[in-house]
């Protein structure tokens, strides 16, 4: 990737932002070809660190465990918290999960993955959303987690995908890292001469294309 020719396709898409009542998201959009997304071995599931975050787009982070692993979370960063039987309880609740699952990325303790599959599994799964292991430096991870984008190949597994990279009040050159940490994943999965192009976009912009 020409990071010039990206910085400059940054810019451009900036300058349209006009006065918005939100704060823009900004997006990569990756158009790819000779890849055959039907194939599992091809599709895209990655999670991906941005590395100067969302710009203010950072979802909340969920933590499933007994009390006493909840209040180490609570204390690394966690936004929320759930025990045993707030996880049932919020799977019997399928309006607050929907909407709790919108804006908020799941975390659970290892010996509770049984739970969080029997209580929100089945309403997680299809969308990507199943929590992950929390292991090890707890506060790195709840940090990473709420830095992190997710690329998934889902439905008919069109050559596309589209990933948020920040937001309209970042500075052009800390997009340009972001936008280079996923670019360089997506790339290392399906071989760059596979991204056919690339656009950036505001949530309300016009795609500007980026000359590879």
């Amino acid at each position: 990737m020409d990071k010039r020719k990206m910085l400059d396709a940054i810019n451009k898409a900036l300058e349209e932002k006009g006065k918005k009542k939100f704060v823009q998201s900004v997006e990569l959009v990756l158009n790819f070809r000779s890849v055959n997304f039907s194939k599992p071995e091809n599709r895209l599931n990655l999670d991906i660190p941005l590395p100067n975050g969302k710009g203010g787009k950072e979802p909340k982070v969920v933590v499933i465990g007994d009390d006493n692993f909840c209040a180490d979370a609570k204390k690394a960063g966690a936004d929320q918290t759930l025990n045993p039987n707030e996880l049932v309880a919020l799977g019997g609740d399928i309006a607050r999960l929907k909407a709790m699952s919108v804006k908020s990325i799941f975390l659970a303790q290892p010996n509770q993955m049984g739970n969080v599959a029997k209580s929100i599994g089945q309403y997680l799964g299809p969308r990507g959303k199943i929590p992950k292991p929390l292991v090890g430096d707890m506060k790195g991870a709840i940090e990473r987690s709420k830095r992190t984008v997710r690329i998934v190949s889902k439905g008919k597994y069109l050559p596309v995908a589209h990933v948020l990279v920040g937001s309209e009040q970042m500075e052009p050159a800390r997009l340009l890292e972001n936008i280079d940490a996923v670019f360089d994943a997506v790339a290392k999965k399906v071989g760059q001469p596979n991204v056919k192009n690339v656009y950036v976009k505001l949530t309300m912009g016009k795609p500007v294309k980026v000359a590879l």
